[in-house]
């Protein structure tokens, strides 16, 4: 009999049990906790102790479903309204004469492709923490593949890799960066020479995976992934392309502006999703006046694009629901409690690479960058210093951990977001990125080891 990987929603669910399970198992505890002078609540060092035993009973499995997917809303209801608005644009036209003009031009030239939109999703999230901003390409670039003979896979690729590489490498991401180096006191920003340094050949290590698969597949359909998986909705190349109007440009502009005024936003105002779905509702407004669609029209396809991103906003609500269940059984802490006591008994490289693993391995459990340095920097903070290690590379090796683990990880909402719009399933995005995922560890243990013998700080 042959083994069939089950659906990723059967699959998360799974995911569920076991952390359910887990909390039956691994012993409760917690760290006393306190505000610093930034007026983040984190970890006190050495605070370890165990609790007293919280069950959870089955039950707390089916009720924390419909919690997860409360505790993820904001994703959620944001895919809807990308999905609803992509729609509208697509029924003007814009999206497939966009298309046309980009083969025109790249249509010889996917590694130019691959390589220039990996690292510009890079670089945003380098600086800003963009990762959610990159939902509304997903089903263009997987349009744009097809049509270039690729597949779905090869435009996950691209946009998870740059992703990923973007957060490991942050320079200035205000979600990892700012928080990890002011939970460990070190100033705002500071070392990003070399994170900067080290954004292009961490790119050029994604681009170089994308583009081998993408290549095989071009020379042969059959190596693909993807192969007798159905194409979603809004992902497939049109027959012919449309002439791009003026109409056309006008929607572009309205679209890279909605989406810059967005990210200025994020930057500099605090906002996040919900004000980015508020920017995307009132361009599918000023996509309708400008391509002269109907109210009626409008209002169908935006339903219509939203009932396509359905089963998308299933798995990131169920995917919450993993880190919800360690929550609730209070076995958080207990991981990384356990996790750091091995760290002070190795030499400082190789504690530093450990770090690196650690906090890889802690993805899986707190797959927020943020909340991840509240719960592990006060702990690696002091233990890089008794180790011999500069508190910079604590973070750089945070830095690490998070963001290439974000490429793989199922209980990244954004990773499952994209992955669920563009129709590729966990268990075939797993047998793609995890060796790209060995390649940017091992990078990352290089610099590591170079930066702790460098005096990196």
């Amino acid at each position: 009999m042959n083994f069939r990987m089950p659906h990723t929603l059967t699959l998360l669910f799974f995911l569920m049990v076991a952390a359910l399970a887990a909390t039956w198992i691994i012993p409760q505890g917690s760290f006393q906790t306190e505000l610093n002078e930034a007026g983040r609540q984190v970890v006190v060092p050495g605070t370890y102790e165990t609790s007293e035993r919280v069950f959870l009973s089955p039950m707390n499995l089916f009720t924390g479903i419909p919690r997860a997917f409360a505790a993820a809303q904001d994703i959620i209801f944001f895919l809807f309204i990308i999905g609803g608005v992509l729609a509208i644009i697509r029924k003007t036209g814009t999206v497939d004469a966009l298309l046309g003009r980009l083969l025109e031009n790249l249509g010889d030239k996917p590694q130019l492709l691959i390589f220039t939109v990996i690292f510009v999703f890079a670089v945003a999230s380098s600086a800003m923490g963009a990762s959610g901003e990159y939902i509304p390409f997903v089903l263009i670039l997987v349009a744009l593949c097809r049509a270039m003979n690729l597949d779905a896979m090869t435009a996950v690729g691209i946009v998870i890799a740059g992703y990923g590489i973007g957060y490991g490498t942050a320079a200035f991401n205000q979600y990892t960066v700012v928080v990890a180096q002011g939970v460990a006191d070190l100033p705002t920003y500071s070392g990003w020479q070399l994170r900067a340094g080290i954004l292009v050949p961490f790119v050029a290590i994604g681009a170089h995976h994308v583009w081998s698969y993408s290549k095989k597949v071009q020379l042969n359909p059959d190596a693909s992934l993807m192969k007798g998986l159905k194409i979603p909705e809004g992902g497939k190349p049109p027959k012919s392309y449309p002439d791009l109007t003026l109409s056309h440009i006008l929607i572009l502009v309205s679209f890279f502006a909605a989406l810059g005024t967005a990210v200025w936003g994020i930057a500099t105002r605090g906002w996040y999703l919900t004000e980015l779905g508020a920017a995307f509702v009132i361009l599918g407004i000023v996509t309708a006046i400008i391509g002269r669609i109907g109210p009626s029209v409008t209002a169908k396809e935006f339903v219509s694009g939203a009932m396509n991103l359905t089963e998308t906003a299933l798995l990131v609500g169920v995917a919450r629901g993993i880190a919800l269940m360690m929550e609730d059984g209070q076995i958080l802490h207990t991981i990384v409690h356990y996790l750091s006591i091995p760290l002070s008994a190795v030499g400082p490289e190789i504690a530093g690479v450990g770090m690196m693993m650690m906090q890889t391995v802690l993805n899986l459990f707190v797959p927020s960058g943020s909340g991840q340095a509240f719960v592990t920097m006060p702990l690696m903070a002091p233990l890089s210093d008794l180790l011999g290690i500069s508190r910079q590379v604590a973070v750089l090796a945070f830095l690490f951990g998070d963001g290439f683990a974000n490429m793989l990880v199922p209980t990244n909402a954004v990773l499952m977001g994209i992955l669920g719009m563009a129709g590729v399933p966990y268990d075939r995005w797993f047998r793609f990125c995890f060796p790209l995922l060995l390649k940017l560890l091992a990078a990352g243990a290089v610099v590591i080891v170079l930066a702790i013998i460098f005096g990196y700080s």
